[in-house]
Order: structure tokens, then sequence, then C-alpha cells
């Protein structure tokens, strides 16, 4: 018996751009579609001979002629920056979608955490969503009750298990989801993103229920940004890009390859990158560090004032908008954010293109490359994110005002700070 858990075999999937994908429909929408059909393609027609042109269909490969193998107990990370086409990866494995050409070959059930909800029922409560999901993978009644009060308290719902999940908050549909998915033990376990949602707390608890499921032997694919959990979580990764695979092998070296390849990306204009998140409703175009007066700087130093301008432009009324800007080193680890909601600078209502700017009274970086991730989102849905968006260098500066540049500090934020002598200090006691 083969221990291949997944076997991708040049997998493609291409997507309609403006049309609509194959899906289920009723008896009665199938009848409409097929009398109309004929007047449809008669106007296509009208049309074709009326521009002398026939018309064309725009289409866009998310995945183009993958292929790996995942063994049984094996943990693969998936990573890429938006629209590489690890989502569409999984939706296919999951069986959500169909692939264009190719064969994905799955041995054994799968348990998939995708978008929040996949596979809940909105009117059903939350208990019965659990049922339902095990009665899914093919559990029986008897493994559901064992897991049942375990999967509750992880997703810390208990007082609204019964409730239907339609009234659910984003966050109670998030511990729900991952703990349905991560406790109902299927035998393949494919989760998308599960780690950039929710707070701070529960992030550290499903890293650490993903490292107990990565233990138990199962099989688990992993798309995340976090580099930091790929890295801990899988022996090997697989690199997506537009597409395509672009290398597979041990993570540390891949996870290397792919922010590299960040930050040759941020140095290309945002307007002509297409690996953006977000509704797109609104988008940041531009991403420069200036002066004070908003002069472009080609050199910033430690300690040095500067400013970060965003350039963003915006379909819709920019109410409450919130920018946030992720630092990142050079091995993918966050290292500081700034986020205007956080400021006494609170944006009401933003004209529907312009700039905003991020003054730093001192740049509080030591002496290295950086990326930057932005996101701009008005509290009720993401408008835009840029993994990757922007890449700078830093050279050392007199950060702290004595003369001496800070040199040899590597992967630290510079905090202002001031060492006295203390005279009067009370004597204190320790007792063991």
């Amino acid at each position: 018996m083969s221990d291949v858990a997944i076997r991708v075999q040049n997998l493609s999937k291409q997507y309609h751009i403006g049309g609509t994908q194959a899906g289920y429909k009723t008896l009665r929408e199938s009848l409409v579609e097929g009398i109309q059909a004929p007047f449809r393609r008669a106007r296509k027609l009208l049309r074709g001979q009326a521009t002398g042109a026939a018309e064309l269909d725009e289409t866009i490969w998310a995945l183009k002629d993958v292929s790996f193998e995942v063994n049984e107990g094996e943990v693969v990370g998936i990573i890429g920056r938006n629209g590489a086409g690890k989502s569409t990866l999984l939706k296919v494995l999951s069986r959500i979608t169909e692939p264009t050409r190719g064969r994905a070959e799955v041995y054994g059930r799968v348990g998939s955490l995708l978008e929040v909800g996949t596979g809940f029922h909105q009117e059903l409560t939350g208990r019965e969503n659990i049922y339902l999901n095990g009665a899914i993978l093919g559990m029986k009644k008897a493994e559901i009750e064992r897991k049942f009060d375990e999967i509750v308290a992880f997703a810390e719902i208990e007082k609204f298990i019964d409730t239907p999940v339609k009234h659910y908050s984003s966050g109670m549909y998030v511990r729900l989801a991952f703990a349905v998915a991560a406790h109902l033990e299927p035998e393949i376990l494919l989760v998308d993103e599960v780690l950039a949602v929710g707070d701070v707390a529960f992030q550290k608890k499903c890293l650490g229920k993903m490292g107990d499921v990565a233990k138990s032997g199962r099989t688990v694919l992993l798309v995340s940004h976090n580099m930091g959990a790929i890295d801990a979580l899988c022996e090997t990764t697989v690199f997506l890009e537009q597409g395509k695979v672009v290398d597979i092998g041990q993570t540390p070296v891949v996870i290397q390859q792919y922010l590299s390849s960040l930050y040759d990306i941020a140095d290309y204009s945002l307007q002509n990158r297409v690996d953006r998140g977000g509704s797109g409703r609104a988008k940041i175009n531009y991403i420069y560090l200036a002066t004070s007066d908003g002069l472009p700087l080609q050199q910033v130093l430690s300690g040095q004032e500067v400013m970060i301008v965003i350039g963003y432009e915006s379909q819709i009324p920019l109410n409450h908008p919130t920018f946030k800007l992720t630092v990142y080193n050079n091995v993918g680890q966050p290292l500081t954010q700034f986020d205007s909601s956080l400021t006494n600078a609170l944006f009401i209502q933003l004209p529907l293109r312009g700039y905003v700017g991020c003054q730093l009274g001192k740049l509080p970086l030591s002496a290295r490359r950086y990326r930057l991730h932005a996101s701009l989102d008005n509290g009720v849905e993401l408008l835009d994110h840029w993994t990757g968006a922007y890449s700078f260098t830093v050279g050392p500066g007199n950060y702290y005002g004595t003369g001496r540049n800070v040199v040899g500090l590597k992967d630290v934020c510079l905090v202002d700070q001031t060492w006295q002598l203390l005279e009067n200090a009370p004597e204190v006691h320790w007792s063991v």
C-alpha cells in the first residue's frame, strides 16, 4: 500500500474573469438558461459582426501545471504572495472546485479550514454543525460525542452552542471552525491562513494545536503568510508564484527564497503589481520614505526623523479608514507595526484620493534591510493588503545622540533610554 497521502499531477485551474463559474443550479434555473441560450448566442454574433471581431473571453490561470506529492504524516507548508494560487490549490484538494486539467489524488478523509465558515450551515446551531461536519467526514456519532466537549471548550462558545451560527460574531465563527477542523481527527487536514485571524491569544492557541496535530501523525497542508509558523511546523514547503511551483524543498531554504523574491518585487511600483489582497474598492498605490516636509529620501539612518508616505485612491467614501504598516526583517519576522487607529490622528473621512503620512520622531530600526507589509481597512472590510509592499535599507546612525553609531545589532527595534545612578533608592531584600 502506498504511503502517499496527496498526489498532484500537472494540476491547472482556469477562471473566466467577470464570468460565472460552473456550479449547482435548480431545475428552474436550468430551464430558463436553456430557453435564453439561443438568444444570447444571437446577441454575441450580432455584437461580433458590429465590431468586426469575435467576442473574446478574458481568462486567468490560477494554477498552471502544478505537481507534487505529500506522504502520510507529513506537514507541508504552502507559501507565496497574494494571488499565487495557494487558496485555489486547497479548494481543488477539498473538492470545492474542479481542476481545468490535471489530477489531484487524495487518500484519506479530508478536513478543511478554508474561508471562515466553509462547511457550516447558517441556520443550524453550533452543536448541530459539529455533528454535521463529523458526519461529512464519515465519523460515527459516538466518535463525535467523545470529542464534543473538547471542541466546545477550545472554541470558548459554551453559552452559544445552541444558537444558530448565523448569529455568531466573526471571532466565534473562526474559533468554532478551527476547533471542529482540528479536533474531529481527519486523516488529512487542509488549513488556509487560520493564524491570520482572531486575537493574539487565539492565534497562539491555534499554533499550539497545530503542533499537536503535526505530532499525531496526520497529514497537514498549511497555507500561511506567517513564516514563523511555517518554519516551526513544516519540514517541507512549496513555493507558488503566479500559479506555478517555483520550488519545493526544505522549509528554511524555500522560505529564504520566497523572502528574497519579496525584496525584489517590493522595488516595483504597486500600480504594476497584481498580488494584492482585499476587496480592491480602495487601493494603496505608493509608499516611500520622506523628510518631515514630505520630500523623498534616498537613504535613511537609525534615529533619523522620517515620514512614511502612503498614496491611495478609493471608489467608495473613506469613512474611519485605518492604515497599517508592519515592518519585517529578512527572515520574515515582524518587528513593529505602525497603526493609524492607535494614535490621536483618527481619520473620520478622507478624500477619495490623496496621501497620508506616518511621522516617526526617530526611526527605531538598527542598520539592515527591511520590508513593509501594508493594509487599508474601514472597520467593515479589508480594502487592500500588500505583502512586501515596500523595501528599504537603514544605515547606521547616531540614534542616542551620543556621537556613537548603533552598529552590530540585528533584528531589533531601538528604544529611547536614559541611565542614571540612583542614590536614594530603597534597599529591597528578596526572599526565596
